[in-house]
Formats: structure tokens, sequence, C-alpha cells
């Protein structure tokens, strides 16, 4: 019997797919087709890859072409599998002629030509099509975000509503729409980014999605838990999508980490410690509102925020307390406690740390840009290291994670409601002066 193996992704099965297994198929007598993991294909470039594994393996299997179907994970698992599975024919298509001659000396390689005019990624950009407008002052990171649209299929940034058009980039400049009058840019657009001062949150977002338009804005939403409820009730009653912008959520390694602490790998976690500080204010606001968004990220995904009580010990940098140069928040659970260190104008080294009864997770800094973590025990030879390869700093994979949610017209957000106005509490309250302590 002679046994056939092909790889792909095989996202959106279309006949140019099918056409190539049947012709895979056609090679021998026994077709084994490899389905790429959604890791793997990050790895690989491939972010925007619209359906799960699941789906696209179910894709395969009604096809009746494979008579194995197998998902390939890792970088060099080729070679494993043509020898675990005896295989004589390796296939691919012929667009990546040359690329895989390496595997001559364990089979036959044959490089099959494609089905002209037919592709996964033409199919993805008609389907979502989406204009994006962006909304903020900040060319830093608004230079790197735009920067970042050309990796996710169908979505175009074509505008921008900013008073600080001077130092954009040369990109920014010349997009098609270049304003500082808010209302123009969403007469354009499908939707908008945000990232301006989160006192101005709730009334841009609200402009927005009275107009039909879908956001992703910048965490937190609002800075009151009311406001934030309304956003997201707003949103679901205009059929439109409104997503929190924090950019680590999406990392593979911290949904990775986030998977390994529900397996019980450290045991019962008794503590969560946060830290994201500076010296520079980057921002026209507080650090808190501008950092602790990311610190309070993993303390609600991992604890949940059902906490019993919380305290701010603050620093404030102006006599009228507006402005604070360090602020540090303890909550306490009934099994647990955690704290999130945030600061613009005072340094510590920004890590994440879990406790738990059995070991430890240490993420060394810059701990929100997230592509390793290690588990580490009493027993340092159990000790552990995971690398995750993070591209664009997770701004690309937030952005396909938006598309998909316009697209499919449901929040596949990873930052849940919960999450969200959990984030606005904390700052509600600070900006009530509840539970403060000046030092």
């Amino acid at each position: 019997m002679k046994k056939v193996i092909t790889y792909g992704t095989y996202d959106l099965l279309h006949h140019g797919h099918i056409r190539l297994l049947e012709r895979a198929k056609a090679l021998g007598d026994y077709l084994i087709v490899g389905v790429t993991s959604d890791d793997f294909d990050r790895t690989r470039g491939k972010i925007n890859v619209q359906q799960s594994l699941e789906e696209r393996v179910a894709a395969i299997r009604a096809t009746n072409l494979a008579d194995m179907i197998i998902v390939e994970e890792f970088e060099g698992q080729k070679i494993d599998d043509i020898k675990r599975y005896n295989v004589d024919i390796f296939t691919v298509g012929s667009d990546w002629k040359g690329k895989f001659d390496y595997l001559k000396d364990y089979c036959e390689v044959v490089y099959l030509d494609r089905t002209e005019g037919v592709s996964s990624s033409q199919i993805r950009s008609e389907n979502r099509k989406i204009t994006l407008g962006i909304v903020g002052d900040n060319a830093r990171y608004l230079n790197k975000f735009q920067s970042e649209d050309i990796y996710v299929n169908g979505i175009d940034i074509i505008g921008i509503c900013t008073n600080n058009i001077e130092n954009m980039n040369d990109n920014i400049k010349s997009l098609p729409i270049v304003t500082n009058h808010y209302e123009e840019l969403l007469e354009k657009v499908d939707a908008v980014y945000i990232n301006t001062s989160p006192m101005l949150h709730y009334e841009q977002v609200k402009k927005a999605l009275t107009k039909g338009k879908s956001v992703l804005c910048e965490s937190p939403i609002d800075i009151t838990e009311e406001g934030c409820r309304e956003l997201i009730q707003l949103a679901k009653d205009k059929n439109c999508i409104l997503v929190e912008g924090i950019r680590t959520a999406y990392a593979t390694a911290y949904s990775r980490l986030l998977l390994l602490l529900q397996s019980g790998k450290i045991g019962n976690i008794l503590s969560v410690d946060c830290t994201c500080t500076s010296m520079k204010q980057t921002n026209n606001y507080n650090s808190l509102f501008n950092w602790g968004s990311n610190a309070l990220l993993p303390i609600f995904q991992i604890l949940g925020t059902e906490y019993k009580d919380k305290r701010y010990f603050t620093k404030f940098e102006d006599d009228k307390k507006i402005y604070d140069k360090f602020t540090k928040i303890e909550f306490y659970y009934d099994n647990a406690v955690a704290t999130a260190k945030i600061a613009e104008g005072a340094k510590s080294e920004g890590s994440l740390v879990i406790t738990g009864t059995k070991g430890y997770v240490y993420v060394p800094a810059p701990w929100w840009k997230m592509d390793y973590f290690e588990v580490r025990y009493e027993d340092q030879t159990n000790n552990k290291r995971y690398f995750y390869q993070l591209e664009g700093e997770g701004i690309r994979y937030e952005l396909v994670y938006f598309a998909r949610s316009i697209q499919n017209k449901e929040n596949v957000s990873y930052i849940d409601e919960k999450i969200s106005y959990a984030i606005s509490k904390v700052m509600e309250d600070f900006k009530g002066r509840k539970g403060i302590y000046e030092i």
C-alpha cells in the first residue's frame, strides 16, 4: 500500500483545496492530511486564520478524501510523521516548490500545481473588508498600530482624527482622511480604534456606536462601571462590536499561561503580583488610567472579579491630587491576594509572579509583551521554560479578533464583560478616592 501525506491550514475550505486533495489522493492508496494548529500557524505568520482548528479538521473530514487526519503542531514534525506512518510520498502545492526538498532523504516529494485564482487569503479579504479610522494624539503608539494593518487581511486603515498630525509618520499623514473633526471620520469608516484619554472614551465610544460603528477602544472603556455597562449594552442594541483593547490578552504565551494555571500545574493559586512601571509620563493623564488595565488583566482573569476588598496606596504628583506618580493596589479574595503596582515616575521590575501551593510562575519584564515564562519549583530540576513567538507586540492579533468579531457579528474578544466592568470599577473608585491611602 502506497501512503501519501500532505499538510495545510485549510482555512475556509474551497475548490482549490479540494482539487489539491483529490490529486494528492490519486498519487497513492492511503492519504494522510496534516492540519496545522492555530499556534503553529501563528509561528509561520498566518495570524488571520478565520476558522478554529476543530472547524478546519471537520471540513477536511467532510470531504471523505482523507484516510487519516493529524494535527501539525511544531517545526520539524513532518520528518517525524513520515517515519512514524511509513509514508512513501510527501506532496504539497507548487507554490512551495523547493521548500521541502530536504524531505527527499525520507520519501518521494511531489509538488502539485495549484488551482489558479482561488486562495483563502482572497476569500478572507473579500468577506471581511472593514474600513477603520484611528483616533488619538499618541504618535509613538499610533504609528506602530498603523504599521500592523498590513498583516491583517480585510482591514484598511483609511483615516485618522488627531491634533498631533505633525508627529505622525508619513504613512499616516498620507491617509485619505486626515482630520481633527471626529464626526467627519465617523461618516467615512466602518469602525474606529480609539486611543485617547480615558476621560474622553465614554463620549467618543457612544458617538461611534450611535452611528452604527464598531469600536476597538484602549482600556478602560470608561472610568465608571455604569458607563462601561451602558456602552456595552448600547453596542448590543446597535448590533455593533465593542472590544476593550489590551493587546497582552491576545499573546499566545499569555493565553497558554492561563490554560496551564487552570490545569493545576502550580497547585492552588494564593497570590498574583503584577507590576507595570515607567519613568516617563507617556500620556496627559494619571498612571493608573494609563497602565492600570495591563496590571489588572491577569489578576481578574486568574483570580476572578469577585474580590472582597481592595486598597490603594498612592503617591500623587501634584497638589490637586489628579496625577498619581505611583499606585499600588491590594486585592483580598476569599482564598488569595493580589497586588497591582503601577507607576509613571517610579521604577520597579515589570514582572508577573503567580504563587501556588506546588510552585510558582515567573514572567520577566516587560511581562505585558510576554513571549516566554517559567514554571519554578522547590526542586529546581523540575523547572520548565515555555517559549512562544509574539509578533507586533500583539497588536495584529488584537486586530484579527476585532475584525473576526465584526464579520461574525459576535464579540470573540479574549476580554469578557465582567473583566471590563471590574477594570472600570477600579478606575471609578480611584477617581472617587475610595480606599486610598496617600504615601
